[in-house]
């Protein structure tokens, strides 16, 4: 037996991943225990999981593997705080306590933390990391490979290919040039947080009008047919600053930043559609550029833009590939099991062979809670609860409650691995309502009313509902698709509408779901990977004929998904949800002590909002 644990820390998103002879089982973001979003900290708390899950201690891993070098990485800070001197020494201090203390001595700081592991630590490069976990869990035995995030040691976009057990790297695009840079300076100057409030300026796009394309492509970035490009650096601060953007950028745009809450205008709604619409432009030319250099039928994609589901679906229909897969912790979480496979595969010389659903296991890879120790918990809260002994009886009971409007909790299985909630801590709806959409974002979640939600679909039926083919597969809600025109109600929606008057249009039969634009984020769901949230999904389609329901993260604006039924509970009980349901206990708000209240302000208030 050969046990490898990845490792990815100190950035944003630190994880832990752990491969035992070629297979994934167990990965897991620290954020999800500690309740800390994006933490960046060592993952000691998914590590102890990932080692738990396995029944192994330390000293019986035979490889760490941590998801970048930090020595490369290093040189590049000290190259551009020197090339920016003096103005860059703000950024310069604030950065060196965490590099004196941390990492540069991670070996050491490693061993600390595992007592007892007493050997090497391997150290793989952050675009490879990247790589490894978009080609080697794939269905493809060959495929073209593209990372483009915001930077590594110094490459910001990767292009390879993948074949078998092997992965090379062959052309790369250098900091500071980044399309993952270039996107965070918008959400920066549009009020959002960089590192989270990226899905929100994509999810903000539609609104807009992209009439600033043209500026930005004429001052901001060239880009050229294959893809490649360089930014105009003068526009930015990021290099030697602590913001991203700097006097120059807002005089091109006509004023400073929009300051985080205050109201969104339509120039932010104008901003967010124009530089979706160059990202897209950018990541089309990149998949282009890759067919022709490879000559592959397929694409892989990972790094945190590949997170860009917009981007991803306008690859997939207007791209030359047959076929794309992203890894589902596109961003830097999935570095660590990146880490672990290259180790496996590129390091070991370990066979790989391809199969068709992928091997990444629905990315259902965290830890999952048992009946008893809910029932524990359940009963010391005094908490009002049925238990279901018959699956299908518990099923159709939920699907009841949803079918009459009622927002559910739904925790079951394994937690996921990766940014998405893919039906095991996720908050469930019906897609029909017309109210759904304002309904979750305002009483739930708590955050922008103009924030969309993603549709789970039987994977059969999908065709039907969404612009794709029959049965095409997207389990990992990373691909953006158009609703069907037959689906659509053109009718009741204003052409003239501007802004987030668009949001009060009802545009199709499942309003709940349906962008402004018509888009939707779509998730497949089959009875193979998702077992009990695929049966909750033909019970719903029994009850109403309608195979789609909503789907969005179990937490709240500013809060990790849940992990833990206690966690659950504790965002259940803060918030105006009406049903939750651990594994099979249902419990209603109505019934609970104090659940006809008010939602618990005192939950809120411990989350920063982002």
């Amino acid at each position: 037996m050969t046990a490898i644990l990845g490792i990815s820390a100190y950035y944003h998103d630190s994880a832990a991943a752990l491969v035992v002879d070629g297979v994934i089982v167990a990965a897991a973001q620290e954020e999800r225990f500690t309740r800390v979003k994006h933490d960046h900290r060592f993952p000691m708390h998914a590590v102890e999981y990932c080692l738990a899950e396995a029944g192994l201690r330390p000293e019986e891993l035979d490889y760490v593997g941590f998801y970048d070098k930090p020595i490369l990485k290093f040189e590049r800070l000290l190259e551009t705080y020197l090339a920016f001197a003096p103005r860059g020494f703000r950024s310069f201090a604030s950065a060196m306590p965490l590099w004196l203390h941390e990492k540069l001595h991670l070996p050491r700081n490693i061993r600390k933390r595992m007592p007892g592991y007493s050997r090497g630590i391997v150290f793989v490069e952050h675009h490879e990391s990247h790589a490894a976990s978009a080609f080697f869990p794939s269905p493809f035995d060959e495929a073209a490979i593209l990372t483009l995030d915001g930077v590594g040691e110094w490459t910001t976009t990767s292009l390879g290919v993948g074949r078998g057990n092997r992965i090379e790297l062959s052309h790369e695009i250098r900091f500071p040039h980044s399309l993952g840079l270039l996107y965070s300076a918008f959400t920066y100057y549009t009020g959002f947080r960089v590192n989270s409030g990226e899905y929100k300026l994509m999810g903000l796009a539609p609104y807009g009008e992209p009439r600033y394309v043209d500026l930005i492509l004429r001052r901001l970035i060239d880009v050229k047919e294959d893809g490649s490009f360089r930014m105009d650096m003068s526009y930015f601060n990021y290099c030697q600053g602590l913001t991203m953007t700097g006097p120059r950028f807002h005089e091109l745009f006509g004023g400073p930043p929009r300051e985080p809450e205050a109201p969104i205008t339509e120039r932010e709604m104008d901003l967010a559609a124009s530089i979706q619409r160059v990202t897209e432009l950018i990541m089309l030319r990149c998949a282009r550029h890759a067919h022709r250099v490879t000559g592959a039928k397929y694409l892989c994609l990972a790094g945190g833009v590949a997170l860009n589901c917009v981007g991803n679906g306008a690859i997939l229909r207007e791209g030359p590939f047959d076929d794309i897969w992203i890894q589902p912790a596109a961003g830097d979480a999935g570095g660590a099991l990146g880490t672990a496979l290259f180790v496996w595969h590129q390091l070991l010389g370990k066979s790989r062979v391809a199969v068709p659903t992928d091997t990444q296991r629905g990315s259902l890879l965290g830890p999952r809670p048992d009946e008893a120790s809910i029932r524990s918990f359940l009963d010391a809260r005094g908490a009002v609860y049925r238990h279901f002994d018959d699956e299908e009886e518990l099923v159709d009971h939920v699907a009841g409650l949803m079918a009459s409007e009622k927002v559910v909790g739904w925790v079951q299985g394994r937690m996921e691995f990766g940014p998405r909630a893919l039906g095991s801590r996720s908050i469930l709806g019906d897609a029909r309502s017309r109210a759904m959409q304002s309904t979750m974002n305002l009483k739930i979640k708590f955050r922008e009313s103009f924030r969309p939600f993603a549709p789970c679909v039987l994977e059969e039926r999908v065709h039907e509902y969404f612009q794709m083919k029959p049965g095409q597969p997207s389990p990992y809600m990373l691909l953006v698709a158009n609703v069907a025109e037959s689906k659509r109600l053109p009718g009741e929606a204003d052409a003239t509408a501007r802004g987030l008057e668009k949001l009060k249009q009802v545009r199709s039969v499942v309003p709940a779901i349906t962008h402004v634009d018509w888009s939707a984020r779509v998730q497949t769901v089959d009875e193979e990977r998702h077992g009990r949230y695929y049966r909750l999904l033909k019970a719903f389609e029994r009850r109403t004929g309608c195979p789609v329901i909503v789907n969005t993260s179990f937490n709240v604006r500013g809060e990790p998904i849940v992990c833990t039924p206690e966690d659950a509970y504790r965002c259940f009980m803060g918030t105006n949800m009406d049903v939750l349901v651990l594994e099979r206990f249902v419990l209603l708000k109505e019934e609970q002590p104090g659940g006809g209240a008010e939602r618990d302000e005192s939950y809120l208030s411990q989350f920063k909002l982002d």
